[in-house]
């Protein structure tokens, strides 16, 4: 699935084609994505996007209206094209613009979404959702307090959306390993120092991720079609039994919360 990086790297290939251009038309060729696509949709038709946000994984059109939220769910991909260049297969949704581009949604699997919220209201979606990762909002001392008493293990703590948007299982595995941290321990059990160097940690890893184009999955391309690289730095994940770079000891993968997680049996206390 597309991490918060890559999706932000999203973000920020299709702005430069449809930021303060006029929607001239909205074709929804499947409406049956995760959710029904609402009718509501069309209603971004004939007006300009102010603005080009995200919100956790979620990307926002906005118009005076309201905004279409679009998720790309587990592979689907943003891409930016001309108008008249043909539908390729798994195009589901696109918006046609003034300037004679048309932005795609392609969603093999339809795990994604295109939802609709109007002007002044929040999106249920939106509504118990935490802080965004590379904000000041996200603080140790939040963190921290969060955490007391939970014996849920730090790894699915940090992966929880109400504790911190966009750390996904590729970023919670590199920055646990980054600052020692045993992907097993108990939430409430980590200090407030530990806590200040994971927060700071988990900021720079991500923060890193999108300045380099977002890790390269099998299923993701950016919107010009070129793929990430951050995965050639990636210390741990995917690299089950591969040596430590820090300690050249045979990586360890284990399950938490159905996820494949990879760590130093030494190097991580």
């Amino acid at each position: 699935m597309p991490e918060l990086p890559e999706v932000e790297v999203s973000r920020m290939g299709i702005t430069p084609h449809i930021l303060q251009q006029t929607v001239t038309k909205v074709n929804i060729h499947n409406p049956n994505m995760r959710w029904p696509v609402p009718d509501e949709v069309y209603q971004i038709a004939n007006l300009p996007v102010l603005a080009v946000g995200r919100r956790a994984k979620y990307l926002l059109l906005e118009c005076k209206l309201g905004s279409v939220i679009l998720h790309l769910g587990m592979s689907g991909n943003l891409r930016v094209v001309e108008q008249g260049e043909p539908l390729k297969k798994h195009d589901h949704i696109e918006f046609i613009f003034d300037n004679s581009k048309v932005l795609r949604l392609n969603d093999p699997r339809r795990f994604g979404c295109c939802l609709w919220q109007a002007f002044g209201e929040c999106h249920s979606l939106f509504s118990k959702l935490g802080p965004e990762p590379l904000t000041d909002k996200f603080t140790a001392k939040r963190v921290y307090e969060q955490s007391r008493n939970k014996k849920l293990p730090v790894k699915q703590f940090i992966m929880d959306n109400a504790v911190v948007v966009g750390v996904g299982n590729i970023y919670a595995n590199e920055s646990l390993f980054k600052a020692g941290i045993h992907p097993q321990r108990e939430a409430g059990k980590i200090s407030l120092v530990r806590y200040q160097q994971l927060v700071s940690i988990i900021k720079d890893t991500l923060a890193a991720a999108i300045i380099q184009g977002g890790t390269t999955l099998k299923d993701f391309a950016q919107s010009d079609g070129k793929p990430g690289y951050f995965a050639q730095e990636l210390l741990v994940y995917g690299r089950k039994g591969e040596p430590c770079m820090v300690c050249k000891k045979a990586l360890t993968e284990i399950r938490l919360g159905q996820r494949s997680t990879v760590y130093c049996s030494q190097c991580q206390k």
